[in-house]
Parts: structure tokens; sequence; C-alpha cells
């Protein structure tokens, strides 16, 4: 980075103080977007996590565990409707309280520029992940104009990979304020914007967060359904 010029963080707006030595005199300039301290407070999900959804064993008591399992999972997996269409997601942070804050500023008061604070996050993740169609879940047409921006294909562009627009939402009542129950037996949220060739293809969805992983196996369910042959997911926070 330029160490003549401080930038300021896109969380706390506190300036980032740029370490000063040989090895940032040298390396190449890339830009900084948070500072240490609020780094500092996002937690990372690391250590052995549930095969499918990607939930920290750490502090998870044996009788929500069934094996590499979570219980939610465990119940996704015992119904024949819901069973192996989301084969795998991968959180990157614990949704503590203050990522809940982060999130809530990024997409409910329309902070665009924080998709970049979590840009090399995502870039990474996704560099390890195969990929044929990378799918933000997309909001309905109520919501979206509400926000101002999709944050999961923010998240998308700003990591540096094209996002596939191929699902638009069926609006409905905000997911939040369902039961898991609720969230379970909707009807289909989703459909194909237009006729789309996934036979074969394997594809990432992208959200910003796995509650219940509802959201994400009803697009998985769709995928599925269209051909694809393998459907995963990447969340910001689990």
């Amino acid at each position: 980075m330029n160490i003549f010029l401080q930038e300021r963080c896109l969380i706390c707006d506190q300036l980032i103080r740029p370490e000063v030595g040989w090895r940032s005199l040298l390396s190449i300039e890339t830009d900084q977007f948070i500072c240490g301290t609020c780094e500092g407070r996002l937690e990372r999900i690391e250590g052995e996590t549930c095969r499918i959804c990607g939930r920290s064993f750490a502090a998870l008591a044996d009788d929500f565990r069934h094996g590499d399992l979570c219980h939610d999972c465990w119940r996704w997996e015992e119904d024949p409707q819901w069973q192996g269409l989301l084969e795998k997601n991968c959180p990157i942070f614990h949704y503590n309280d203050f990522l809940k804050e982060v999130i809530a500023k990024f997409k409910f008061r329309g902070d665009y520029m924080l998709a970049k604070v979590f840009s090399e996050d995502m870039k990474r993740a996704l560099l390890k992940m195969e990929i044929d169609l990378l799918i933000p879940i997309p909001l309905s047409e109520e919501r979206l104009y509400e926000r101002g921006f999709n944050q999961a294909e923010a998240m998308i562009i700003e990591a540096g990979f094209p996002p596939a627009n191929i699902l638009s939402r069926i609006h409905s009542e905000k997911q939040s304020k369902k039961s898991r129950t609720e969230r379970i037996h909707l009807p289909q949220v989703f459909q194909f914007i237009h006729e789309v060739q996934l036979q074969g293809k394997r594809a990432i969805l992208v959200d910003d967060i796995y509650t219940t992983g509802s959201t994400l196996r009803h697009a998985a369910k769709l995928l599925k359904g269209a051909g694809a042959v393998s459907v995963k997911s990447l969340t910001l926070a689990r």
C-alpha cells in the first residue's frame, strides 16, 4: 500500500495505520479497507465443522451433533425431499454481534462499499472452489428497490468474479420473520429468469448469512432439477 497516504476503515472510519518496513515498501501496492481493530473483531470459522453447513463444532453440545453433521443438517438429510441437494456450504466468519451490525449496515442501510471489506476473503475462498456458475441469491424486486443493490452480487463483483444472475425471487414475507418449520415448508421461492443450460454444471450459490439453510436449499433444488451436477454455497457468515 502507499505508506504516505493513509486510508480510513470502511467500518469504523478510523485511520488505518500502515505497516512501515522493507516488506511494505517492496510489496505490490494493495488497498486496505479495514483497520486492525475491526479485523480483530471478526471471528473466522476454524477447526472441526459440520460437513454440510460449516457450523463450528467447538461450542456445540454433543446432543446437537450426529457424527460429522450438526443436528440441523442431520434433519435436512433425513428428509427425502431435501436430501443431498446442498453438497456443502463454506462460511467464512461466525455471525457474532460485531458482524451482525456490519451486515445490517451493509444490506439494510445501503452501504455498498462494505462489500470491499470482504473482497479478499471472498476471493480466496472462491479460488479454492470448482465453479462453472457463480450465482448470487437474488432479492425480490421489492427488496432490491428498498436496498438499492443485491449484497450477494456485490460481494461476487468486488471479489473480481462475474455473477451469473439466472434466478429471480418470488416476493414473500422476509425469511427472518419465519420459523424454521415455516421456512422448510415454503413453496419454491425461486424461478429462472430465462432458459439456461445447467446439465453437468457445478454451481456455487453466494449469500451473506447461512441461518437455517432453507434459502440455499430452495435454490439448490431448482438448480439440481434443471440438471446441475453439484450445488455448493459460499456465505460470509454462519
